[in-house]
């Protein structure tokens, strides 16, 4: 297995100890959101890394993406929802920011808000939380 798939696969599992939310990985978003709301990793944009010459080895900058949806008849609910998961996602992620010494840090950025509005349903809230992955490997594969 790739460096880079096992940073992705131990940020899923850490996200997995968050209560309350269904999280998924490179899914498609399901028909209905679940009460406690939804999280979806997707793998994202590793770039081009940086080449470390002795010994030869590869710094990446990752950003991956995680989608957080939410969904409930009045707005205020919904950004309670909403924000309730961005404080559990910020703990989760600050309790180990190296994933157990895999990555030099792992960092969520600035979420990216909107609403959608479902007909016949309760409106959906989602963001986007850009979550940066630092990491070194051998490969420029990952």
């Amino acid at each position: 297995m790739t460096m880079r798939e096992i940073v992705l696969q131990a940020l899923f599992e850490r996200l997995q100890t968050i209560s309350g939310p269904k999280v998924l990985r490179n899914e498609v978003l399901p028909e209905k959101v679940p009460a406690g709301g939804l999280l979806i990793l997707r793998d994202g944009d590793p770039g081009e890394p940086e080449t470390l010459l002795s010994p030869l080895s590869y710094y990446w900058e990752h950003h991956a993406s995680l989608e957080v949806m939410v969904q409930a008849g009045e707005a205020a609910e919904r950004d309670q929802i909403m924000d309730s998961l961005f404080q559990n996602i910020t703990a989760s992620l600050v309790s180990d920011q190296t994933l157990g010494g895999l990555c030099d840090r792992v960092t969520p950025l600035a979420a990216d808000t909107s609403s959608v509005v479902v007909e016949g349903a309760a409106n959906v809230k989602a963001a986007i939380v850009p979550i940066e992955l630092i990491y070194t490997t051998t490969s420029q594969l990952g």
